[in-house]
């Protein structure tokens, strides 16, 4: 496998993480309307006010999920999303050279 590759599956990581991470939140029942009923959004947040005596904590990862979700990312939770994408495209192009 060549240098290329490597380049492009970590770049592929990295703008697909990037790209996706707001589809996910969508998925997942973190919408811009609120949290969607019936959704894993939903079971993870009955999960952390049941948890937390009946309220959503501010800061948890519900609420920054909901926040990402209503408002879309950040600027640098984008690169760390992209970043941490990119890690994934590298590992998996190493793995692939080992095979």
């Amino acid at each position: 496998m060549g240098l290329l590759t490597f380049i492009g599956l970590t770049a592929a990581g990295a703008g697909g993480a990037a790209v996706l991470a707001p589809f996910a939140l969508g998925a997942a029942g973190f919408t811009a309307a609120g949290i969607a009923a019936n959704s894993l959004a939903a079971s993870m947040m009955a999960s952390a006010a049941t948890a937390s005596g009946g309220g959503v904590l501010a800061g948890s990862t519900i609420a920054v999920l909901q926040s990402a979700g209503a408002a879309g990312l950040a600027g640098s939770t984008t690169a760390a999303v992209a970043g941490v994408g990119g890690a994934v495209g590298w590992l998996a192009a190493a793995a692939a050279a080992l095979i």
